[in-house]
């Protein structure tokens, strides 16, 4: 007997199983991007063909799960819809995926090399080779840094939207490790644009006196940042330079091999 095709979307949204809320909860929440990071209740609700009371009701449900803030009648994505993004890049097994690509760029350079993803508040470590013990404590997959103040961090905070980036630095408690940490919002906002402006974070001492690191993204195929590459070296006179000028295009190189690598595990038929 052959098989029956699959009923197309619109049939299905004809039938018992389709939840029409949950479908409307997420055209909520994808009507805010790029060039709509923040809108106010009508604009919410022409964008996403819904009357201004559905509108209301699944933004304030989404306020108070805390994936959307408010300010008067400005609205706008909070951190925690980053949460969601994680869930997905952890469904890939991005250790297992891209470990060898890293691992080859760690004999290359001789140095340490990571890759991480964002978590709100931390950078969430996915792959880490060490090549020399650089840090006092001791790191693996799984382990837990401050974004504000790791290269891997500036250059995932690159992802949030302006507005978001303000909310994230509100929230933000920076703790200073060393001399060298910057905790003033301000300069941290700052450097975050920096990173995203020129493609790469570069941090000096300011997680551990003696370790510099040197970040770049690692983006989906339409540019969105999802995970961050970055190679960890001790501090030394003109050591900034070094970084640029010798680890930067290795890293550049790698992170479109774990770009590539992404994208075709999720091609169809690829598992």
């Amino acid at each position: 007997m052959p098989k029956t095709a699959p009923a197309p979307e619109t049939d299905f949204e004809q039938s018992r199983d389709y939840v029409q809320s949950l479908a409307r909860g997420l055209s909520v929440l994808r009507a805010f991007s790029h060039d709509n990071p923040q809108m106010n209740l009508s604009q919410v609700a022409e964008l996403t063909d819904l009357s201004r009371a559905a509108a209301r009701r699944l933004l304030l449900t989404l306020q108070h799960l805390g994936y959307i803030r408010a300010e008067g009648r400005a609205l706008f994505l909070s951190p925690k819809v980053l949460e969601l993004g994680y869930s997905y890049l952890g469904s890939l097994n991005l250790t297992d995926l891209t470990q060898p690509i890293v691992e080859d760029l760690s004999r290359q350079l001789n140095e340490s090399c990571s890759l991480a993803v964002l978590d709100v508040s931390d950078i969430v470590y996915v792959v880490r080779v060490p090549v020399r013990r650089i840090m006092t404590v001791s790191l693996g997959v799984g382990a837990r840094l401050p974004a504000f103040c790791a290269s891997l961090g500036r250059v995932l905070l690159g992802q949030l939207a302006p507005r978001e980036l303000k909310t994230w630095l509100a929230e933000l408690k920076p703790e200073k490790f060393t001399a060298h940490t910057q905790v003033q919002k301000e300069k941290i906002r700052a450097a975050v644009e920096q990173a995203r402006t020129q493609g790469y974070g570069y941090v000096e001492q300011e997680l551990e006196l003696g370790l510099c690191s040197l970040a770049v993204p690692v983006c989906d195929p339409q540019g969105r940042i999802m995970a961050a590459l970055n190679v960890s070296t001790p501090y030394r006179p003109q050591v900034a330079e070094y970084a640029r000028k010798e680890l930067l295009p290795a890293l550049q190189k790698t992170a479109v091999l774990i770009e590539r690598s992404i994208h075709s595990s999720r091609l169809p038929g690829k598992r």
